[in-house]
């Protein structure tokens, strides 16, 4: 490994873990749980009781925007906790290495995840970093202090070394490091976070430069959390060269947030990371992707060698093993099943808000619910639509195939077939896409019931979801979903097929056997026209023939915390079971 030519670190915000009780070796990849797993939901059958993941059921409070950590809701039947009368534990010290970070390197809800479970762990008291790559892309204005703070940082890479700076800065109270590599490859310099031929290359080289950069800088963390193929490899170049050099006291957790992107990638990423001998590492208990034998697998590499392995929903986490969405991965995630689970995610309380949003005409609660109808009247107004008693259906996201772009076109016509209203918000990557959507925008040109906005505004965002009434999701497979929480958050209903991270959340108001007061939207199963204008038909049928029934489902929605309070104690479930390992 090349000689760094000294570190210079300069002053900097720095936390000094308390020291460990032990500094044991990183257990090896293919161990087996030490002890009974965390209380989160593992990836097995989709029955209610199957999951240990709590409901997260309609609390009459949950509409504070913040609230002091408190101790999670016993599960119906159970009595509450033993007090404890031991010591309380000890601050974590915890580093997210990510691709994303919102606001200011935002490409999906990846970015928003990853703020707000760092902002929700800081709130309960434990020291929180991110390491990003800095990107010129990124939304400066949002980084406050920028600084930098590591000088002459200098990364092995391709047999030499990257030279490269790191700097600090806060992203609304985050405390967050920024490393910039200085070579002719130009890894993050390229006006966008990602689309380009060498995207494993980059990543690898950003996750070899994070591990760098926490061990010559002295940071030993307790937790460090991965999210994504991006970051895979920190979790292999931990355990296979950095324990060896004293790093031994983190603990990984790794979340995939999507299956679909696992980061495929040849031998020459071995050589370019110092990964070397790879017939090590194209062994199939190891790297070596299960389809192709050939290829590397970075996402593979991520389950075999981390601490713990999470998906974004217990839906999807049984999915991902079971039902054929692990893209592949599969066997994998049979062999590691036991260090595998799923959380939901949350959304950000104070963000998504309709009792103070900035981007809305008129706040609301769920005291005053009649108020949304404004913001209704407000989104009609902005985009030209017919101002009447119709119901306002709409659709906010990417423009993806997952999303289920076939049911969403259905939807559109079928909406306006029973005298709904439709509006549209999202674009995709691929433009053939767009142009579909825009052929659709054309030949409704003159409905003025319908608008489709080909491209994406935050602004408009929030009105839609303050303003429509019902949001649809019929989405192919769906890891977790951020929309129908955000759209309940503001009472909209959700109108979703059962998968996922959808099948977690939303509970159909005519069909679930939860009680009435967790019923929030409708839900439909099978991938067809069928199942969505059953589900759809019932909707707007509710809403115009009993709209007191109508209005306590919008009250139900409201009620459900789907904030960061019950995800944030999830994980700190998982950081204190493996950091115990």
């Amino acid at each position: 490994m090349p000689e760094t030519a000294g570190p210079k670190p300069v002053a900097e915000p720095r936390y000094e873990a308390p020291a460990s009780s032990a500094q044991e070796p990183l257990p090896p990849p293919s161990a087996p749980p030490a002890a009974a797993p965390p209380e989160v939901g593992q990836g097995t059958a989709p029955a209610t009781e199957a999951f240990a993941e709590p409901v997260h059921a309609a609390q009459p409070g949950a509409e504070a925007s913040r609230r002091e950590p408190q101790v999670p809701e016993p599960a119906p039947g159970q009595g509450p906790p033993a007090p404890n009368h031991g010591p309380a534990p000890r601050p974590l010290y915890i580093v997210h290495v990510a691709p994303e970070l919102a606001p200011v390197a935002k490409v999906g809800g990846l970015g928003d995840v990853v703020f707000g479970l760092a902002r929700e762990l800081e709130v309960r008291g434990h020291h929180v970093e991110v390491v990003l790559p800095k990107y010129d892309a990124m939304r400066y204005d949002h980084i406050f202090g920028l600084a930098q703070s590591y000088h002459d940082l200098w990364v092995p890479w391709q047999g030499g070394a990257i030279h490269c700076t790191v700097y600090f800065g806060f992203v609304h109270g985050r405390r967050c490091y920024f490393i910039e590599p200085h070579s002719r490859e130009n890894f993050f310099n390229r006006g966008r976070v990602y689309g380009f031929g060498d995207d494993v290359l980059r990543f690898a080289f950003f996750s070899r430069a994070a591990v760098e950069f926490l061990w010559k800088a002295g940071k030993h963390p307790d937790i460090i959390h991965c999210h994504d193929w991006q970051t895979a490899l920190v979790p292999v170049l931990l355990y296979e060269i950095y324990q060896h050099m004293g790093m031994t006291h983190p603990r990984v957790c790794f979340t995939i947030h999507n299956f679909q992107h696992q980061g495929i990638a040849g031998s020459d990423v071995l050589r370019a990371t110092g990964l070397n001998h790879p017939e090590r590492f194209f062994h199939y208990d190891r790297l070596r992707d299960n389809r192709n034998p050939f290829a590397l697998n970075l996402t593979k590499g991520g389950v075999v060698y981390s601490n713990f392995t999470t998906t974004v929903s217990p839906r999807h986490a049984w999915e991902a093993k079971d039902q054929g969405q692990g893209f592949g991965l599969e066997p994998t995630l049979h062999v590691h099943h036991g260090k595998f689970g799923g959380v939901i995610n949350g959304i950000d309380f104070d963000v998504w808000n309709p009792g103070s949003d900035p981007h809305i005409p008129v706040h609301y609660d769920v005291g005053s619910i009649d108020r949304k109808y404004e913001n209704k009247r407000a989104l009609r107004h902005r985009l030209l639509i017919a101002d009447n008693a119709k119901p306002i259906v709409a659709f906010v996201g990417r423009l993806d195939p997952q999303k289920g772009l076939e049911l969403v076109r259905h939807g559109l016509f079928e909406t306006l077939r029973h005298a709904g209203q439709f509006v549209l918000l999202g674009s995709s990557p691929d433009e053939r896409i767009n142009h579909e959507f825009l052929w659709a925008k054309n030949q409704l040109n003159e409905n003025a019931d319908c608008h489709l906005e080909i491209g994406y505004n935050e602004e408009l965002a929030h009105l839609i979801y303050a303003g429509a009434d019902m949001l649809l999701v019929p989405s192919r497979f769906e890891p977790c979903g951020l929309t129908q929480l955000i759209a309940m958050r503001y009472g909209t209903i959700p109108i979703v097929r059962e998968v996922g991270g959808l099948a977690d959340t939303v509970f159909d108001k005519d069909h679930s056997d939860r009680p009435l007061h967790e019923r929030n939207g409708y839900v439909f199963r099978n991938y067809d026209n069928r199942g969505l204008e059953s589900a759809l038909g019932r909707a707007i049928s509710c809403y115009y023939q009993y709209p007191e029934d109508f209005r306590n489902l919008m009250r139900n929605a409201m009620r459900c915390d789907y904030s960061w309070n019950i995800p944030g104690q999830h994980y700190l479930n998982i950081y204190e079971y493996i950091r115990a390992k």
